[in-house]
């Protein structure tokens, strides 16, 4: 059972979600909100999967909402205005559904949030009280020269950052990208991905030594060595005394 919230200002959009929902045997309707802030307690006092979130709203939209949740469940976007699909992605949101809504298209949404359940289900032990951390995919779209630019994680050879941007740099081509360091670091997988230095992420698989205080990557045929910080410098020991001989 996937336990969801609908989150919107609108009776009568809730009635229509709420009636998709009821259809679908593996949902099932925790509560309706007509605000962020019902919804914020909604999460707080219950498990919730799935939410299907509203984005314009009086006083804090769903988008402003949603970025102050540290652990969000998966959400689904519902709103009337298309111009606001790349932010919504850029979230992470699951889908993002246009009203008015069809039930095929609802559906198409819900089969999306049943699989990402199931996966996360399925690979947390029975018994953990540990958090998953998600086997998501194996690339992320970023916003790039007013276009959404899929870069597979793969051939990422590190990320710089420059005051509001971040550069990824890979293997004869750079995304320039307007965020910030952490807001990309918290998108990355841990395991494959490391933070050396504030300005400076690099893909593991691409480090081809470590000399001194700095990580060498191989970049055009040629080596290029990143600065490791004082501050990072124990972690990433700490991963290289665990695969070293």
């Amino acid at each position: 059972m996937i336990n969801v919230i609908i989150v919107d200002d609108e009776p009568l959009a809730q009635d229509v979600l709420e009636t998709y929902i009821e259809k679908v045997p593996e949902l099932k309707l925790v509560k309706k909100c007509s605000n962020a802030f019902e919804a914020n307690e909604a999460l707080k006092n219950n498990q919730i999967d799935l939410m299907f979130l509203d984005i314009q709203m009086p006083q804090l939209t769903g988008i402003d909402f949603l970025k102050t949740l540290s652990k969000p469940p998966l959400v689904i976007f519902t709103t009337a205005y298309s111009n606001y699909a790349i932010e919504g992605f850029e979230l992470n949101a699951l889908d993002y559904l246009l009203k008015p809504i069809s039930i095929d298209r609802f559906m198409k949404a819900v089969n999306k949030a049943v699989e990402q359940v199931a996966l996360q289900r399925k690979d947390t032990p029975v018994g953990s009280s540990a958090p998953f951390e998600e086997e998501g995919p194996d690339y992320i779209f970023v916003k790039a020269d007013k276009k959404l630019v899929k870069v597979n994680f793969d051939e990422i050879l590190y990320i710089e950052g420059l005051k509001d941007y971040v550069i990824i740099r890979m293997e004869g081509q750079r995304v320039i990208t307007l965020q910030t360091m952490k807001s990309l670091e918290d998108k990355l997988p841990q395991s494959q991905f490391k933070r050396i230095h504030r300005s400076y992420i690099v893909n593991i698989k691409h480090i081809e030594a470590v000399v001194g205080n700095m990580v060498e990557v191989t970049e055009k045929g040629q080596a290029k060595h990143l600065p490791v910080g004082k501050n990072y410098r124990d972690e990433l020991l700490d991963m290289i005394n665990k695969n070293r001989l």
